[in-house]
């Protein structure tokens, strides 16, 4: 037991204190006034309770030439960033034996706005390679929060460096990827060095206060570009809808709640979970194919009730996907959205799907496809976008999983889209399922029947008839490539019924 007499027992203690909120109360106000958490307070709430072992946390920043050390001990407390590691999830997430995760103890790394805007000094940025380092040798996930300012000018101390390019945080945090899970937190101002450690992360979550950008308003003055306030540069609504933010928060509790949820999939199984009532499943369908229907209904009748978490919602919106549970274990859950584009597969999707399928396959989550897709979005509008490399990417992504890879077609499977969605074919899959209204072909039925019959349609003047030839030759493609038929010839392995879906699914997971 440390002797409390002991001076220097004092000095430490007193020393601490200045770090918390209860000695910079004049900081905490501010926070409070904007209706945001300090930065303690952010941390308080990822680790539940459980003992925080901080690291560098007597930090302070590197302007002793030029301020009062016992100032800079209050004003730039931990230099702007705490740093640590505790068990996150450990009372409700059983850790899995397919895991790449081998406890709950989680890299934390809290930016703190309130010491000079969160901006990135000489030893703020010695913390963050130190602890980057234990989570590469420990093998440790990292959530991070990073509001603030980018990189500081003010740092007097450190004399002998030029140009600061030198730093390794930014190769360290990206050098990252594929081997740990690394999520991203922000509420506030985002910008320049901050903003690169958000945007490398595997997911992103954002409050709708945020603003995210790769230079904040005075580098952006600087440069001759205009004058800007912080609210101008990268608002929710359009890092949302280009895809950088993916999953959008209401609050700094919603934000953090959201990353230690999006956490557990990596971690493990859940302690507990609910099964929804799978009946719903067989009425979903409209019972003319031309109409579309909301396919979430069909992802919530299969996973485990509130477990679904979808990633990049507001982003190339014909695709849903996103992290779920079946029997309380993890999987990644990918589906063709009929409401948009008919579910074609345009650019925005095949980006976000892509990024999605590499990150299930580098943490061993199976992933679950639904698809119901015409194809690949077309037309020369498409092809600017850059359609040929994005699309065809799907493939390569599809050729490289390792996981488990389980494919229901709902309704439509058409050409090359469908095939994508199908990790490259209809025998890709380890199991490969239809429901009984599944249909399938090298391309949509229609098109079908005007490309390759067009003389015949043509040669009949009379527009009933040649709508009945037309009705007559769609018959008789859709018999042949509904999945009953499609099944018969073991081009897929089993039609089953809507309502027996998530049983079939739990066997095949395993």
């Amino acid at each position: 037991m440390a002797n409390k007499a002991d001076p220097r027992t004092k000095e430490l203690e007193l020393r601490l204190k200045k770090t918390g909120d209860k000695v910079r109360t004049e900081q905490a106000s501010k926070r409070k006034a904007k209706g945001y958490n300090t930065a303690r307070e952010n941390l308080e709430k990822l680790i539940d309770g459980a003992l925080f072992r901080e690291y560098g946390q007597l930090a302070v920043a590197a302007q002793r030439q030029r301020r009062d050390y016992s100032e800079l001990q209050t004003e730039t407390a931990a230099d702007g960033v705490i740093t640590g590691i505790a068990p996150v999830n450990n009372k409700h997430i059983n850790l899995s034996s397919d895991s790449r995760l081998s406890s709950h103890n989680t890299v934390l790394i809290v930016n703190d706005y309130s010491v000079l805007a969160g901006t990135q000094g000489y030893f703020h940025h010695l913390k963050l390679d130190r602890i980057l380092e234990i989570a590469a040798k420990q093998k440790l996930p990292i959530i991070m929060l990073t509001e603030g300012g980018g990189g500081r000018p003010g740092d007097t101390d450190i004399s002998t460096i030029n140009s600061g390019l030198q730093c390794t945080t930014f190769g360290r945090w990206a050098g990252l990827t594929g081997k740990v899970p690394r999520i991203a937190v922000n509420n506030g101002y985002c910008f320049a060095g901050n903003a690169a450690l958000f945007g490398a992360a595997d997911i992103t979550i954002a409050t709708k206060t945020s603003s995210i950008g790769m230079a904040g308003p005075a580098m952006i003055e600087g440069g001759g570009l205009g004058k800007f306030t912080p609210a101008q540069i990268g608002p929710i609504e359009v890092q949302a809808s280009n895809g950088v933010v993916d999953i959008v928060a209401e609050t700094e509790d919603h934000a953090i709640k959201l990353a230690t949820s999006c956490l557990s999939f990596f971690q493990g199984n859940a302690n507990s979970w609910q099964a929804p009532d799978k009946s719903t499943l067989d009425t979903i369908l409209p019972s003319d194919r031309r109409f579309v229907y909301d396919i979430k209904k069909v992802i919530l009748g299969i996973i485990d009730v509130d477990s679904f978490i979808e990633i990049a919602g507001a982003y190339g919106s014909a695709i849903i996907q996103g992290f779920a549970r079946i029997e309380g274990k993890s999987i990644g859950i990918i589906a063709n959205n009929c409401k948009v584009l008919g579910g074609a597969i345009d650019v925005d999707a095949a980006k976000k799907l892509n990024r999605f399928m590499r990150l299930c396959n580098q943490f061993n989550i199976p992933i679950v496809s639904l698809c119901d897709t015409p194809g690949f979005m077309v037309g020369p509008d498409h092809e600017k976008e850059g359609a040929v490399r994005y699309t065809s990417e799907l493939f390569v992504t599809g050729a490289s999983l390792s996981v488990n890879f389980i494919a229901l077609v709902i309704r439509k499977c058409y050409g090359l889209g469908a095939q994508a969605m199908l990790s490259g074919s209809t025998s890709s899959p380890t199991y490969m399922l239809s429901w009984p209204q599944g249909e399938f072909g090298a391309m949509g039925l229609e098109g079908a029947i005007k490309l390759g019959f067009k003389k015949e349609l043509e040669s009949q003047t009379d527009p009933k008839k040649r709508q009945a030839l037309f009705d007559k030759l769609l018959a008789q493609q859709y018999d042949k490539g509904k999945a009953l038929e499609v099944a018969s010839v073991l081009e897929i392995d089993a039609v089953i019924e809507p309502c027996e879906t998530r049983d079939v699914l739990i066997a095949a997971l395993g």
